[in-house]
């Protein structure tokens, strides 16, 4: 089953020269897995928007990308509209240990970082959670902490609006077109 309330992702400090790649997995994984969109603070890329509008136009869903000047405000804003906030960091709680605290029927901000994560951010989440304690990348934190709160209700979504559709299965790739 899906989180009744939506989930969005906070990406803190893209670099383009360095976070492209990423930045655009991280946004990929994030409406894949059923978040709503994806605020990103750090230097402005349109570059990944572009992508992102690309990747609706063509395989349907909604999902909004926006740039932001003052990721912690948005933070504290979200907690004070009554929205729980989750940072994945691999110095947190491990999800098998917290998954089921965290409430399912409030709204999501799910933080992942690229370079360091000010210790505010820490202290600003209701959770710190950690999805292995060693190094690893935030695209994958994501992915498994999106599985788990939704009790892989993602794999079940439709995205209305699209032009392709792959075809499962076993050998090959098949892809169709479904509608101009």
């Amino acid at each position: 089953m899906m989180n009744e309330k939506r989930i969005v992702v906070l990406r803190l400090g893209h670099r383009p020269e360095r976070d492209k790649r990423i930045t655009t997995h991280v946004c990929l994984v994030a409406r894949a897995f059923g978040a709503e969109g994806v605020y990103i603070s750090g230097i402005r890329d349109e570059s990944i928007k572009q992508k992102m509008e690309n990747i609706i136009k063509n395989w349907g869903g909604k999902f909004w990308i926006e740039f932001i000047d003052n990721p912690l405000n948005l933070v504290k804003n979200w907690k004070k509209s009554g929205g729980v906030v989750v940072h994945l960091t691999m110095y947190g709680i491990p999800i098998s240990k917290i998954i089921d605290k965290i409430p399912k029927d409030k709204e999501i901000l799910v933080i992942v970082g690229s370079e360091k994560v000010p210790k505010e951010y820490y202290y600003e989440s209701d959770y710190n959670i950690a999805i292995g304690n060693q190094p690893h990348s935030e695209v994958s934190a994501l992915a498994i902490f999106l599985d788990r709160i939704t009790n892989g209700a993602w794999e079940y979504l439709k995205f209305p609006n699209a032009k392709l559709l792959i075809v499962p299965s076993e050998k090959g790739k098949k892809v169709i077109r479904i509608s101009e």
